[in-house]
C-alpha cells in the first residue's frame, strides 16, 4: 500500500505535466506527528518561545487545536524570529530565520509534499536540499565535468538570493504544477508571515528567510525555472560545444567547452536574472580559463569550500585538484580559536574530547583526496591555540613544547583523515 506522498511522486512521473489538485489533506496529524519525531530538541525557538518538549507535553491536544485551525483557515503563521550569525569569517554577519515550533511542523510536512511533487521533475545536477545528494555529490559531479570537454567556467554569485526571491514569481511557478489553492494560500501565507527583529516587525514582500524548513525546496523550485530549465532547454542546445552545470541551492558553477558560449552565456544569464528580479553579483562572479588545455593560463574558483585548481597528477596527467579555500579556512580558525579561549577553564580531557568532535566534523567535511595538508595545517594550528590557552590559564605564561607533548600524549588529538575519494 503506497502513502500519500508515494502516490504523488508516482503521479508525477507518469503524468509530469499534469496539475496536483488535492494536496492539503496530507497536512495531517500523522504527518504532522512525523516532522515533529524530526525536530532536534536543541534547536532555538521562535517567536512563541516553545521548545520540541513543550509542545510534546500536550502533543495530541496541539495536533488537533491545529487541524481544526487550518480546516477553518484561521491558523496563520507567526513571524519568523531573525537572527544573525558569522558569515565566512568575513565579519559580516548571515540572516537566519526562526519559524515558532507549530510553523515548523506544518512548513515540515508542506516541505515534504513539495518534495514528492519536484524531486522527479529537478534535473540531476542540482544537488541543494535534496533526498540522496549532498555537497559531496555535487563536487563529485563538478570534478566530472572539469575533467572532459571542459575549457571554461563561469563562476557565478547571486545577490543575496534568499533574500530577494520574488513571491509573486515564486506563486506562479508553484501555480504550474498545483491546482489546490488552499495549499497555496497556506504557502503564501507562510512568504508574508514578516520577520521579528529585536521586538520590531517588518513585512516581507520578498525573500525566503534561511532557517525555515519549506524554504530550501521553495529556493529549489525557484531556481528549476530561472535557470535549471533555461539551461538544459536552451543555454545546451545553442552552444557550439558542450555546456554543463552543477548547481547546489544558489551557489552554480557552468562549465563549456568553448569562450565563446561562456562569453554569451553570463552576458545572457545577467538578463535572465533580472527578468526575475534577481541580481548577478559581478565582483564574485566571473568568467575563468580552466581544464585539461588551459595550461599555464589556467585560473582557480571556489565551490562549496574548495578552491579548484588545475594540476597534474603523480604521472604528469592532469587533473583538479581541491583545497579548503582561504575564506572558509580563516572561518575556520576564528570558529576554533573562539571556542578554545570560551573553553579555557574546561578540564583538558573533555576539552579535547570536544574538540576531537568538531575537528571529526571538520575532516568529514574536507577529507577529500588531495587536501590531507591543508587538514593537517588545521590540525596545527588548532593545537598551537590548545597551547596558547592552555599556557593562559596557569601560572606559566609560556607552557614548554615538553609540557605540553605530554598532554597531549596523555589527551591525543585525532589526526586527518581522507574520507572522500
Amino acid at each position: 500500500m503506497t502513502t500519500g506522498m508515494e502516490r504523488i511522486s508516482q503521479i508525477v512521473k507518469e503524468h509530469p505535466d499534469r496539475k496536483l489538485q488535492t494536496l492539503m489533506h496530507l497536512v495531517n496529524k500523522e504527518t504532522l506527528k512525523s516532522v515533529h519525531k524530526r525536530q532536534d530538541k536543541n534547536k532555538a525557538y521562535g517567536v512563541d518561545e516553545i521548545t520540541k518538549e513543550e509542545y510534546e507535553a500536550n502533543i495530541e491536544e496541539n495536533l488537533d487545536r491545529l487541524i481544526v485551525e487550518m480546516k477553518q483557515f484561521s491558523y496563520r503563521p507567526q513571524p519568523v524570529k531573525r537572527i544573525y550569525i558569522p558569515k565566512d569569517g568575513s565579519g559580516k554577519m548571515r540572516p537566519l530565520g526562526l519559524p515558532s515550533y507549530e510553523d515548523k511542523l506544518v512548513q515540515g510536512a508542506m516541505a515534504d509534499i513539495l518534495t514528492a511533487i519536484y524531486e522527479s521533475k529537478f534535473y540531476g545536477f542540482s544537488h541543494g536540499f535534496r533526498p540522496k545528494k549532498d555537497c559531496h555529490t555535487a563536487l563529485k559531479a563538478l570534478d566530472k565535468e572539469l575533467w572532459y570537454d571542459t575549457n571554461w567556467v563561469v563562476d557565478a554569485d547571486i545577490h543575496s538570493f534568499f533574500d530577494t526571491v520574488d513571491h509573486e514569481w515564486l506563486m506562479k511557478f508553484l501555480e504550474h504544477d498545483i491546482e489546490d489553492k488552499n495549499f497555496l494560500r497556506y504557502v503564501k501565507r507562510f512568504l508574508k508571515a514578516g520577520i521579528m527583529e529585536e521586538g520590531k516587525y517588518l513585512k516581507t514582500d520578498n525573500g525566503v528567510p534561511q532557517g525555515g524548513l519549506i524554504s530550501p525546496i521553495m529556493a529549489n523550485v525557484y531556481l528549476h525555472y530561472v535557470i535549471d530549465m533555461w539551461f538544459a532547454k536552451v543555454v545546451t542546445k545553442s552552444s557550439k560545444g558542450k555546456a554543463r552545470m552543477v548547481r547546489y541551492a544558489d551557489d552554480a558553477v557552468f562549465c563549456f567547452e568553448y569562450e565563446e558560449d561562456a562569453r554569451r552565456f553570463y552576458a545572457a544569464l545577467k538578463e535572465r536574472l533580472a527578468k526575475f528580479n534577481l541580481e548577478l553579483s559581478e565582483e564574485k562572479s566571473k568568467i575563468i580559463k580552466f581544464g585539461r588545455n588551459a595550461g599555464d593560463d589556467a585560473d582557480k574558483f571556489d565551490f562549496l569550500g574548495f578552491t579548484h585548481i588545475t594540476a597534474k597528477s603523480r604521472k604528469g596527467k592532469y587533473c583538479v585538484k581541491r583545497i579548503t579555500s582561504q575564506k572558509k579556512l580563516k572561518a575556520k580558525r576564528q570558529i576554533v580559536k573562539k571556542w578554545l579561549r570560551e573553553n579555557m577553564h574546561t578540564p583538558i580531557k573533555i576539552m579535547v574530547e570536544k574538540l576531537n568532535k568538531k575537528l571529526r566534523g571538520h575532516y568529514n567535511y574536507y577529507g577529500i583526496i588531495g587536501n590531507y595538508k591543508a587538514m593537517s595545517d588545521f590540525r596545527k594550528y588548532t593545537l598551537n591555540r590548545l597551547k596558547a590557552v592552555l599556557s593562559r590559564r596557569g601560572a606559566n605564561k609560556d607552557m614548554s613544547k615538553r609540557v605540553f607533548d605530554c598532554i597531549i600524549e596523555a589527551n591525543p588529538v585525532i589526526m586527518p583523515k581522507i574520507i572522500h575519494c
